[in-house]
């Protein structure tokens, strides 16, 4: 029956037929359902940002809890080998993170798309192909985590050390089997606020967190099951999380978008352009990935020829990169609150609405830059100390490097937000380039080359004090890149408001 009844439904993507569904507020049956969905065309900008930006920055740094949460409990459990068996697995953990975002964030900006243009039932099917992707993703991975030379080579290829591969493996093979509850909870999440309900979706993180933290205190710290018991805490709390979205668009009633069966039916065009759409988020996480697998290599190679050694190198660097990330999330959230107010605008053509949403949004995220900045030079040993790092001379270490990296952090925002508006408005393509130039292009280069170069220049400094200085070159040189390309956009926008262009998305 599902096959039928999507073969009987017209797919007008990329072209300029009739919507197959009820335009927006004009639903004969619920008339109000959609009023959350049709304000982001009226309502005050700024008022719009703030409502959905709260709940999705608190949102981000909920979702980056997770991995800051396992290593608190881990490194206060295990001292600095719990540290380094996280961060052996982050990388993993990262592409994950990254599958989740490429599934939900594309299948989210073509519902904003399709939206913004009133055609209600291709958002629903974007749906629908959200959560078949996420399904059958997660098999694949829970497949792969079956086949023990699988997870040898993923370990290998993040530097496990012989002491930590035996904790790294046992975490990593419990989150590859609960991949599926992130991939849902975490991408179709994001559809929950484009629906207008910026505060559920908050709410169905926040169960997840807590569930997590509560099952991550009993059976590490008091039941002392170690990694397993931080991994099975992990997938449990995913699980909470993926239960609370699936209940709101399965049960709750007058929702503007609802998860049908028969539109979960694989549609090729639809895939294909959820792909498109989410592989600037996709890049942006696997381009980190790299960077960490890049990064524990080098730690591995460098932190050998130092007094601090391969072992304590990766459990300072898991701090830093765990900070590093938390501080950034916030960032994220900002960007991605905007998506569904630039996607649904821009598919509205109303583009002094989406002009307007994106400076106001760069505004905001630079602003939150500057206070993250702020408070990790004001406190960074106490928050290099609640992750359990002791030694004088690794606290020492590891507050330079957690400084070093950050030194960029109040422009970043512009990067960040510059690079999803490209996302939101229908052109991957822009936004791909921007996202590899952050974390690719410029970095791996930089990671490689400065522990060469550095201290030949520096000689105070060594090869792994090098690395973190990667980080702050390859940051000014990708918000330089993106402001070349949102001065052009802008141009284009003015072609596109006079009627000389016409967008295709």
């Amino acid at each position: 029956m599902a096959a039928s009844s999507a073969t009987k439904t017209k797919l007008p993507l990329d072209l300029n037929e009739e919507s197959t569904g009820a335009p927006l507020g004009k639903d004969p049956k619920n008339p109000g359902r959609d009023s959350k969905v049709s304000r982001m065309g009226t309502a005050s900008i700024p008022r719009l940002i703030t409502e959905f930006a709260i709940p999705a920055i608190l949102g981000m740094v909920v979702n980056g809890a997770y991995n800051v949460v396992d290593s608190i409990f881990l490194g206060q459990a295990m001292g600095e080998i719990g540290l380094s068996a996280a961060t052996v697995a982050n990388p993993i953990m990262i592409v994950f993170m990254a599958i989740s975002m490429l599934i939900g964030n594309g299948g989210n900006a073509l519902a904003a798309l399709r939206l913004g243009e009133g055609r209600r039932v291709d958002a629903e099917i974007s749906l629908g192909n959200t959560v078949l992707l996420s399904v059958v993703v997660s098999a694949i991975v829970g497949i792969a985590a079956l086949n023990p030379a699988v997870l040898d080579g993923l370990l290998t290829l993040s530097s496990a050390t012989d002491d930590v591969r035996p904790y790294a493996r046992a975490f990593l093979q419990i989150i590859c089997f609960g991949f599926i509850f992130q991939c849902i909870g975490m991408g179709v999440n994001n559809f929950i606020r484009t629906a207008g309900a910026p505060n559920r979706a908050l709410v169905t993180m926040l169960i997840g967190l807590v569930v997590s933290t509560a099952l991550n205190y009993l059976f590490v710290l008091r039941l002392g099951w170690g990694v397993e018991g931080s991994a099975l805490a992990t997938i449990i709390g995913q699980a909470a999380s993926c239960a609370a979205v699936l209940w709101y668009f399965v049960f709750t009633r007058n929702v503007p978008l609802k998860l049908h069966f028969r539109y979960m039916a694989p549609h090729l065009r639809v895939i294909g352009t959820i792909l498109s759409l989410g592989f600037a988020s996709f890049a942006v996480q696997a381009g980190m990935a790299v960077v960490n697998f890049v990064i524990n290599h080098l730690l591995v190679q460098y932190g050998a020829l130092s007094p601090i050694g391969a072992d304590d190198a990766l459990a300072s660097i898991g701090v830093v990169q765990r900070v590093a990330m938390f501080t950034v999330l916030p960032l994220v959230g900002v960007a991605v609150a905007i998506q569904p107010l630039l996607g649904f605008n821009y598919g509205a053509k109303l583009i002094d609405r989406v002009r307007k949403t994106l400076w106001y949004g760069i505004a905001g995220a630079t602003v939150l830059g500057t206070v993250m900045w702020l408070v990790v030079h004001l406190f960074p040993e106490f928050i290099v100390g609640a992750f359990g790092i002791t030694h004088d001379g690794l606290v020492d270490f590891t507050v330079f490097a957690l400084k070093v990296q950050l030194l960029m952090l109040p422009f970043v925002g512009f990067q960040i937000v510059g690079s999803n508006y490209f996302q939101a408005t229908g052109q991957p393509a822009k936004s791909i380039v921007l996202s590899l130039t952050r974390q690719i292009l410029f970095l791996v280069p930089l990671l490689f080359a400065l522990p060469e170069v550095l201290p030949h220049i520096l000689p105070q400094f060594t090869g792994l004090d090098a690395l973190y200085f990667a980080t702050p070159m390859a940051d000014f040189l990708s918000i330089f890149v993106t402001v070349i390309f949102i001065i052009v956009e802008m141009k284009r926008l003015r072609k596109l408001e006079r009627g000389e262009i016409t967008a295709k998305f």
